[in-house]
This record gives C-alpha cells, sequence and structure tokens, in this order.
C-alpha cells in the first residue's frame, strides 16, 4: 500500500527516513513528503498549497492509500478525508487531532517576518521532549524550516461529510489511548467524535516518534495498513 507521511511544523520529508526504509522492509510503499513551504523554499505557501500537495501524493497512487499525519498536519491527513473520502483506504494521526472547520490551521507561536519559526524547547518541555536527548534537540532545532505564516493561520474548511467513513487509527506519543478517547468522549475533539472507526494505538515515546521509535512506528503504520 502505498502510505503518504505528511510531518508536523517545521519539519521536510527527510524526517521519515528511517520509518520510511522499515515500511519498504514491510512491503509498503512510502511516499514522504516535503510541503510547501516547509523545504522547497516557497517562503510564500499558503495552506491551501500543502492540501494540493498531499491531494497529488494521493491522486498519484495506483490505489487507495493511507495518509499519515503528524502533530499539526493531523489537519492536513484530516483535509485528504474530506477531499478524497472514496480514495482514501484509512487515515492515521500521529500525536495530534483535526482541526475544525473554520478554527486556523496552526497558529500556535509568534509569527516573525512573515513566517513561524521554531520557538526552542520551552513549550516542549515534559512528555513531549523528554525521550528526545541533546544531541537530537540541536538537530531537530537546526533543522527546524520556518512555516509561512499563510500556512500557519490559513483557516481549515471541511465540507464533505463523507470524511467521517474514513477509517482512522489515532497513533498515542505523548498521551495515552484512555487520554485520548476521553478527550474524545468528552467533545475536545469533534471530528473524531463523529467519525465511525476510530482505532488507537500505543508508542512509548515523546511527540517526535519518527525520530526516537522509527521502527515501532513503522510497524504501527504498517499493521494499521493492512488492518480491515
Amino acid at each position: 500500500m502505498d502510505i503518504v507521511l505528511i510531518g508536523g511544523l517545521w519539519l521536510n520529508g527527510s524526517v521519515w527516513g528511517r520509518v520510511a526504509s522499515t515500511l519498504e522492509s514491510l512491503g509498503h510503499r512510502p511516499v514522504p513528503l516535503t510541503l510547501p513551504g516547509q523545504g522547497d523554499g516557497a517562503a510564500a505557501a499558503t495552506l491551501d498549497d500543502q492540501v494540493d500537495a498531499v491531494l497529488a501524493a494521493v491522486d498519484a497512487a495506483p490505489g487507495r492509500p493511507m495518509v499519515v499525519g503528524h502533530s499539526a498536519a493531523c489537519a492536513l491527513a484530516w483535509l485528504a478525508a474530506d477531499r478524497r473520502p472514496e480514495r482514501l483506504a484509512k487515515v492515521a494521526l500521529i500525536g495530534g487531532i483535526p482541526t475544525p472547520d473554520g478554527q486556523p490551521y496552526a497558529d500556535f507561536f509568534e509569527v516573525r517576518d512573515g513566517a513561524m519559526p521554531f520557538p526552542g524547547w520551552e513549550p516542549f518541555q515534559g512528555p513531549d521532549a523528554a525521550d528526545l536527548d541533546a544531541a537530537a534537540r540541536r538537530e531537530l532545532a537546526a533543522a527546524a524550516i520556518p512555516v509561512p505564516e499563510a500556512v500557519a493561520r490559513g483557516v481549515v474548511r471541511l465540507s464533505d461529510e463523507r470524511r467521517y467513513d474514513v477509517p482512522v487509527v489515532v497513533v498515542c506519543p505523548e498521551f495515552t489511548p484512555a487520554q485520548a478517547r476521553q478527550w474524545i468522549s468528552a467533545g475536545d475533539v469533534p471530528e473524531l467524535a463523529r467519525a465511525k472507526h476510530v482505532d488507537f494505538a500505543d508508542i512509548d515515546s515523546g511527540h517526535w516518534p519518527m525520530i526516537t521509535k522509527p521502527a515501532e512506528l513503522a510497524r504501527i503504520l504498517a499493521a494499521a495498513a493492512a488492518a480491515d
């Protein structure tokens, strides 16, 4: 199966390298994306540009792919389900949830000179970054690509209720499946509360398991792709 891999804020497609190699060994075709404005030099990229890049990867797949979103990019994976519900086999959400209709995509941190740079490690103290050693933190921060303002502050638009028919697996790194279920049942994740098929997978990692637990993450994704 084609597995489209979308990294979160500040990341380009290279972050999936070790996950992709394991997925290949398990018989899948990984498609790591470098999103417009996050590694291709397009500083004026918009959220629509990023959505179009994801849809292009979906449309290029020979069959029905699984689309994987990480962190803020869980919203991009869910937008793919909204735009192409009949084309997707499944959506996997790693360490994040879908942004509801009408909300900004990722207006979380300060924007400077038209972009949202990596804010440093202070906002991620605790479970998010607990499994990243000093070298990994330096490497991730040095490679971080400022996200164009028109991406971060772009408004999510959802319109096709067939997205709720697309099966979802929530991969839980810095939080547990029990916590995720509680958020959904409490109404804090309205999109997943309406989804008809939601499964959960636990991974003992921080917010970036593609860096700290790539083989384990790949096996979780492969199992999700194989599940009915």
